[in-house]
């Protein structure tokens, strides 16, 4: 009974894990178009965008470390 609690919760943060994952992505994307179409990117926006990248490699590798399929 208690194993099946414990999957249960593995699948429901597994699922949040990637709602987040392809949320950081997006912003991720949007923030290196933004940086691509500046002419002169000031230091903030460069910055933003690092922290995107940042956030959504993090949550590669989480997802990658509990054997998650990006493909459910």
């Amino acid at each position: 009974m208690f194993f099946r609690r414990k999957e249960w919760l593995r699948r429901e943060f597994d699922e949040k894990l990637l709602v987040q994952l392809n949320k950081h992505k997006e912003k991720w994307q949007q923030e290196k178009l933004l940086l691509e179409k500046s002419f002169d990117p000031s230091d903030e926006v460069i910055v933003q965008a690092k922290i995107a990248e940042a956030k959504y490699i993090f949550l590669l590798k989480e997802a990658k470390q509990r054997k998650i399929s990006l493909r459910r």
